[in-house]
């Protein structure tokens, strides 16, 4: 079954949706899964924290507030699944894990950059928006 982002282009790669968009291309898209990884809470922290250097566990526990520590895990584990980010033992007692980007989590942190650029430069338009539609509801 097709996805519903259909390739086209280098140049657009998202021109056109299959319709009706069923369920299951939906869940089989690529892009979903994606987004729903960098639009979390926490992975985009995490990913920034990893890109300026590696860190432990610990560190990492210290360094983001209101972050769980299962949910740390859960995260760093769903990020290393996805091969955004790798961990490395370091032999000790307690064993230490140390974190760090990825080649293909650093080309992803490149376009979560321009994503945030873009957020920054548009927020005020995008408050009118609501503004403006909230004002009309």
């Amino acid at each position: 079954m097709m996805s519903p982002l259909s390739e086209t282009s280098a140049v657009e790669p998202f021109g056109g949706v299959t319709v009706p968009v069923t369920v299951d291309d939906h869940e089989r898209c690529p892009a979903t899964a994606l987004l729903r990884r960098v639009g979390d809470k926490w992975s985009p922290v995490l990913l920034s924290l990893l890109a300026q250097r590696s860190h432990g566990f610990n560190e990492l526990d210290r360094s983001v507030q209101g972050i769980s520590r299962r949910m740390l895990v859960r995260t760093l584990r769903s990020l290393e699944r996805d091969g955004l980010i790798s961990r490395a033992l370091h032999p000790g007692t307690p064993v230490r894990a140390e974190y760090a980007l990825t080649d293909l989590g650093r080309s992803l942190r490149e376009l979560l950059i321009t994503l945030g650029q873009w957020a920054v430069v548009h927020e005020t338009e995008m408050q009118t928006a609501r503004a403006r539609y909230d004002a009309g509801s």
